[in-house]
């Protein structure tokens, strides 16, 4: 098949998976998940911006917690790479996409709403707080699509966590050296997620979901899972308060 007929079949195969055409979606992904893909991330890039629409809104986490820390606490909006997989690493770098201002957390988006949902980032002091893409994605409604990478690399859960503080949270405080687009800096103090002595487990979200937070389906040869990201966080922040370990599991 062409770059253009995968690209129109990957968008045909997100709505029937459960993508709401202009809404605001944030997409965790594994580009080996989908099979053979002519043109890579580049299509399917344009095949999730095709199923939004014109009025739709396209984020993808470019996470920076591998290589910005305590050794070399400086973050280069511009040119510091995303960690969590090509695609994200692709759009961060395409023409037309803007990032959030954080050191280890950021989030890039393109659409009517991405500025709005990004541009308050660099006011919190951990990496998911209030002014978060991740807080303002539940209060908009937004969805979180699962690209064939299963349940368990769900950013928006840090979020979640940061709402009930379990013990294994946080971390140091490590102030950061910003260098901003236009070649400015500044400083920003964050606290860091720590996680020492457990593993994630937010596979267990899932059926908590099951019903009206979740749906599954197929793009190419990919399963996927669209959450309902207000629920998400519903039924995740009642979890962690009844069981603060509940998303967790000791690596002993």
């Amino acid at each position: 098949m062409t770059e253009n007929l995968v690209q129109n079949r990957i968008a045909d195969d997100l709505l029937a998976s459960g993508l709401r055409r202009g809404g605001i979606v944030l997409v965790h992904s594994s580009l080996k998940s989908m099979g053979y893909v002519p043109g890579g991330c580049e299509t399917v890039v344009r095949g999730l911006i095709d199923a939004l629409g014109p009025g739709g809104t396209l984020l993808m986490p470019a996470l920076s917690y591998a290589t910005v820390g305590a050794e070399h606490p400086i973050f280069d909006v511009a040119n510091t790479p995303s960690c969590v997989g090509a695609i994200t690493e692709h759009f961060r770098t395409r023409n037309g996409t803007i990032r959030s201002v954080h050191p280890t957390h950021s989030v890039c988006g393109v659409g009517p709403e991405a500025e709005q949902m990004l541009k308050d980032h660099h006011r919190d002091h951990t990496p998911c707080g209030a002014n978060s893409p991740y807080r303002r994605l539940r209060d908009r409604g937004g969805q979180v699509l699962m690209l064939g990478c299963g349940l368990k690399p769900n950013t928006s859960m840090h979020g979640v966590e940061e709402l009930v503080e379990p013990p294994y949270l946080f971390g140091q405080t490590i102030t950061y050296r910003i260098i901003l687009s236009d070649g400015s800096e500044s400083e920003m103090a964050c606290r860091r997620h720590s996680f020492a002595g457990f593993r994630q487990r937010y596979d267990r979200l899932g059926p908590l979901l099951e019903g009206d937070g979740m749906r599954t389906g197929e793009v190419l040869e990919a399963a996927v899972h669209i959450l309902e990201c207000a629920r998400l966080w519903e039924v995740g922040a009642s979890a962690l308060r009844r069981d603060p370990l509940f998303f967790v599991e000791s690596r002993v």
